[in-house]
């Protein structure tokens, strides 16, 4: 029988709106902090595409009490390790380090979050460093057909726009326009202070008080539209050795439950090695080398999408092995043992990144965001378990749609097409 997951969770909000979740975990000697704000790339107007993904850059740049070199030195100097990310509709700033450095630690983040200089000559060389990643980017189409991906299924959605931005406008980023978009967003209800690890609830919410406490700023209201698959084709002609593809559709936004039987018709479909997409098209004809697929979820909606790479002789083929595929869960479903091992490995996925302090920090900051509340491992997995065969061939059917099917494939074709 399997055992009950025991989490040590809490949450407070303190006066103006900054909210603070913990997990006690005694058995370590670490803590993983985050401080998460509910602002990404579809937040911005187009004037100022990439201005999410720079700010995250400019706040390890220096504040007036610690240079860029200092912000880093005094973590990893103390063995820890200091990062940042950001996505669609959220930003996170986090760091690991001995559960003793905590106090440091939120000092350190908060001071990047609240006190960043956003010097223009730092923002100068800054923009060129984006600029060189833009290009990178660019240069790896197994990296760039995600977002060609999006833009074309969610061509008249903010959702469609890619999160580095585009060149055009980041280099014309200032620093006013960086303090004004920080203005907006950044406002205490749109922040929260996630940590993990052998600390107590209370010294993290007094250390949050002391350093965001004070922070002030009107709620700003998030546009909701639901976005809306084109069903559209877009192959981009470029000299390369494989075709890079995405196709597939629109999904559920994150408070839909169907969400739950999504995850299961996506570990069978392609999910892991032993999925239908990577034993028929990898292990059984040897047609790519790499070959799954992957679903995302936001607040108005979601995608399930198809990825490999082939050869361009090989593509053609590739694709109707695919559809075959989806074609197969539409009609017939999963059988039990594939729906038993799903359920299973979803579960086991779960409960193994509850040893990781920087997974739990994680779940906890982004499901605070999206439900203002941290949705327990027991009720996930019980929603999971609950799944039934009907649900996975009404999903198949709902998501699998032809008219909204979306292609999107970079490769070495005769023409291109938009």
């Amino acid at each position: 029988m399997a055992r009950k997951v025991t989490e040590n969770i809490e949450i407070t909000t303190l006066p103006n709106g900054v909210r603070v979740v913990s997990e006690t975990v005694t058995y370590v000697q670490s803590v993983s902090v985050g401080i998460w704000v509910g602002v990404g790339s579809r937040d911005e107007d187009m004037k100022v595409r990439g201005v999410t993904h720079f700010i995250e850059h400019m706040l390890f740049k220096g504040t007036p009490s610690r240079t860029a070199r200092t912000i880093a030195d005094e973590i990893e100097s103390r063995g820890g390790s200091l990062n940042a990310f950001t996505d669609k509709e959220y930003t996170c700033y986090y760091a690991k380090a001995l559960a003793e450095h905590l106090d440091i630690v939120m000092d350190i983040l908060t001071d990047m979050l609240r006190n960043s200089l956003l010097d223009p000559e730092e923002l100068a060389r800054e923009q060129n460093v984006v600029l060189e990643e833009i290009k990178r980017y660019k240069d790896q189409p197994d990296d760039t057909i995600h977002d060609v991906f999006q833009s074309t299924m969610w061509s008249t959605h903010p959702l469609g726009r890619p999160v580095i931005g585009v060149a055009p406008t980041v280099a014309a980023l200032r620093q006013n326009d960086l303090k004004e978009y920080m203005s907006t967003h950044y406002t205490p209800n749109r922040i929260v202070v996630s940590a993990a690890g052998n600390i107590t609830h209370a010294e993290l919410v007094e250390l949050a008080e002391k350093l965001l406490g004070s922070i002030s700023g009107e709620p700003y209201k998030q546009a909701n539209k639901k976005p809306v698959a084109s069903g559209k084709d877009k192959l981009i002609k470029k000299r390369t050795e494989q075709v890079h593809f995405c196709y597939g559709s629109m999904s559920y936004p994150q408070g839909d439950k169907r969400r739950y039987t999504l995850t299961i018709l996506d570990s069978v479909l392609g999910g892991n090695m032993s999925s239908r997409l990577f034993q028929e098209i990898r292990e059984k004809r040897g047609l790519a080398y790499s070959i799954g697929c992957y679903s995302a979820s936001y607040r108005e909606g979601g995608m399930f999408t198809i990825y490999g790479g082939t050869s361009p002789d090989t593509f053609d083929q590739v694709m109707e092995l695919s559809k075959i595929e989806i074609n197969k869960v539409k009609s017939e479903g999963l059988t039990e043992d594939e729906v038993t091992k799903a359920k299973t490995q979803i579960r086991g996925a779960l409960v193994l990144g509850l040893e990781n302090m920087s997974s739990r920090m994680m779940r906890m900051g982004k499901s605070l965001l999206y439900f203002n509340r941290v949705i327990p491992i027991e009720e996930i997995t019980s929603n999971i378990l609950e799944v039934s065969h009907d649900d996975i061939k009404n999903v198949a059917n709902e998501i699998f749609d032809d008219k909204s099917m979306t292609l999107a494939a970079i490769g070495p074709f005769k023409k291109a097409v938009d």
